[in-house]
Parts: structure tokens; sequence; C-alpha cells
């Protein structure tokens, strides 16, 4: 099962898109729907309500008075935190009771208003954030009845656009044509809601690009983030530590392929891992145990890892789970480290990478070949770290 969470600001037309993924065959789980829901007349949700602010939030039929409720639960912070307690976790438990009642095989959407302000961006393998322009937004809210002040007010109340972007796999911009997001809407489906979710049902990795060199991407190390924290959710306390590595980390030009290093105790943390891992979008490349050739690793449980692959066909990455302490867990964090600093050494990594990626079409080779570079330059590396003081 694929887990989206979807969310945008008000009058950025969210639930449009909602709509549409419904359209297409995704289960969408709707935040505000299961709010109302958990306070439906005869509701435990709200019989405490009424217990806890009184019977003047029913109206005359019995049922929930929003607008009064609002008065009372708004009034102060206490009251505020009290209607959190009591309808929260009741939408939760509902929210989860969904989830585990789709099938297998579902594109899950969670449409949630909240997602950024509450920190659950991990949960999901992928977040759709849906946005339009402020002055856009307004005039959307005023022309369904809203006063332009009170649309501002909820506007800056919600998270920013900048907060908004940070948790962001996808971002669709919604100032245009509605034709024209649903347009994009449609590609995102196709193009990697439903392959995403085959992948992940199937525990393989998305296929590889040939081997391009790129120039450095902005973005590179917020979808890096994106990536820790959603390993972190799924390793638990078995992760000592995650890191972005690799080319993309230092940044310079290189293959648009996030690479990460989970810091694990032991190998068998790491083997402990390959389920939850593959559940969270990364599963295990078989007997891919090892870092370099053993002509140049006189020592090889030092170089051992299990890596894991995006099953992500929007965003190649890699992920190296090794044990701490051992020289490949310590070389992933120096190379960046040493490139950041060496000019000379980054450019004839570049002019390396850049001659390797000419002569292969294939990842596997490519990496081979990149490994033997790190080899001779290994010396190189350690003396800058001894020089410099560096440690992981």
């Amino acid at each position: 099962m694929l887990r989206v969470g979807l969310t945008g600001g008000i009058g950025s037309g969210k639930s449009t898109v909602a709509r549409r993924l419904a359209e297409l065959g995704a289960v969408v789980i709707d935040a505000d729907a299961l709010s109302r829901e958990v306070v439906e007349p005869g509701s435990a949700g709200l019989a405490e309500l009424v217990e806890r602010f009184g019977q003047g939030v029913l109206d005359a039929s019995g049922a929930l008075d929003r607008p009064a409720l609002a008065a009372l639960a708004f009034a102060d912070e206490q009251s505020r935190l009290d209607l959190n307690a009591i309808v929260h976790p009741k939408v939760a438990e509902l929210t989860a009771r969904r989830m585990a009642e789709a099938p297998a095989d579902s594109v899950l959407v969670h449409d949630i208003p909240l997602l950024v302000e509450a920190g659950y961006a991990p949960n999901y393998h992928l977040v759709v954030i849906v946005d339009a322009d402020e002055d856009v937004r307004v005039q959307r809210l005023v022309e369904r009845g809203l006063a332009e002040q009170d649309a501002r007010a909820r506007i800056a109340a919600q998270a920013t656009e900048e907060q908004r972007r940070e948790v962001a796999d996808v971002w669709l911009d919604n100032a245009g044509a509605v034709e024209d997001l649903l347009a994009r809407v449609d590609e995102l489906w196709h193009e990697r809601l439903v392959p995403f979710e085959e992948n992940l049902r199937l525990g393989r990795s998305a296929g590889a690009k040939p081997p391009e060199i790129v120039d450095p991407d902005p973005q590179w190390a917020a979808q890096a983030r994106r990536l820790i924290a959603r390993v972190e959710r799924a390793a638990g306390e078995r992760a000592v530590r995650v890191d972005h590595v690799g080319s993309t980390a230092v940044p310079m030009p290189a293959e648009d392929v996030i690479d990460l290093q989970l810091t694990v105790r032991t190998l068998a943390d790491a083997d402990a891992l390959a389920e939850p891992l593959g559940e969270a979008g990364f599963p295990v490349v078989p007997g891919a145990d090892r870092d370099t050739p053993h002509d140049v690793a006189p020592e090889p449980e030092q170089w051992s890892k299990r890596l894991h692959v995006s099953a992500d066909p929007g965003r190649p990455a890699t992920l190296h789970v090794r044990v701490e302490g051992t020289t490949a867990w310590r070389v992933a964090l120096l190379v960046p480290a040493w490139l950041r600093a060496d000019a000379e050494a980054r450019q004839d990594y570049l002019a390396h990478k850049r001659q390797v990626a000419e002569a292969h079409t294939d990842h596997e080779a490519c990496t081979t070949a990149e490994e033997r570079w790190f080899a001779d330059n290994l010396t190189n590396a350690l003396a800058w770290a001894d020089s410099t003081g560096w440690t992981p």
C-alpha cells in the first residue's frame, strides 16, 4: 500500500485534487470528514464535548453547533487544548481503522489540512502539496462568502509556503485553470503513484536510468532531509544516525541520485531492518553486501553493508546500511567532507565521473569504476582528515 499525504492551505484547491485522485482509483481518507464523524449525534465524542463545554454547543436538533463550539473552544489556550484532546485521538483511531480496511494494493491518499503543522510528513511515502498565490486564494475565499480580512487571517494562521515546501515531494501549483491542475494530477497518478505502489507491493526498486551527470540541484539537500526522516521513522531505535552522503551531498555535478547512509550497531540490526525499510519505500537489494572488491579491501568485514534502493520512480535514491566504526562507514562520511574542502580532488573526481558515464551505460559498471577511483585516492582523503582533525 502506498501512503500519500495530501495537504494545502485554505483556498488552494486541495479538495479538487482529492476528488480527482478518487476518480482515478485512490482510496481517499478525508480528515475533515472523520473529524465530523467522531462528533455525530449519539457519539462518545459529542458527549465528551457537551460534558466539557456545556449544552450550549448543541443546536436545536441535538447536533453539534460548530460556531458555538468555536466561540468557547478558542476563547483561551486551555479550552483549545481540551478540544484537541477530545477530538484528535478519536480521529486518529478512526483514521487507523480506515487505513487498515483499505486493500493491500491501494494508493491511499490521506487528505489532511494540518499535515505540515502536526509534523506528520514522515508517516507517508510521498507528500503532495497543493498551493496558489495568496491573492488567488483570498479571491477564491471571498467568492465563497468570507470577508477578505478573515480570509487573510486564516491563511496567516496556517503553515507558511517555506514550511510546506520543506516537506513537499510533489508541488502542485493551482494558480491557473483547473484543467491544467487535473492534467498534472493525472500525470502524477500514472507516472509516479501507480508504479510506486506496484514496486512497493512487489518489493522491488524503481528501474535505474542510464548514467547521466547533471548540474547540482538546489533541492537535493531538502529531498535528502525528507528521505532521512522516513528512514529514521522506519528504523526506530536501531538507527544510530542517518546521513546524506555521496556526490549530491558535496554538492557537485553528479547523477541525480540521493545517497544516504544509515548507521547501525551490528549487521544483525541491518538485516532486521530489511522489512521495515522495504515497507518505507527502500527495498533491499539481495547480494549487494560489499562496497569494494576484495583485492583492494584487506579486511572484507570492514566493507560489509546492506544496500536498499528506492521504489519511487520519481526520486532515485540509494540507502547504504553500514555498521558504526567500520572503514566503509567512516569513508562514506569522510569523502563528501574531503571533496567539499579540496577543489583539486573534486575536479579530478568530476573528470573521472564524466569519463565513466560516457564509457558505461549501466549503473553497476559505473559504480565499480568509481569504487576504483576511491580506492586509488583513499590515502589522500585520510591524509586530509589527519591534517584537519576531521572526525565523523
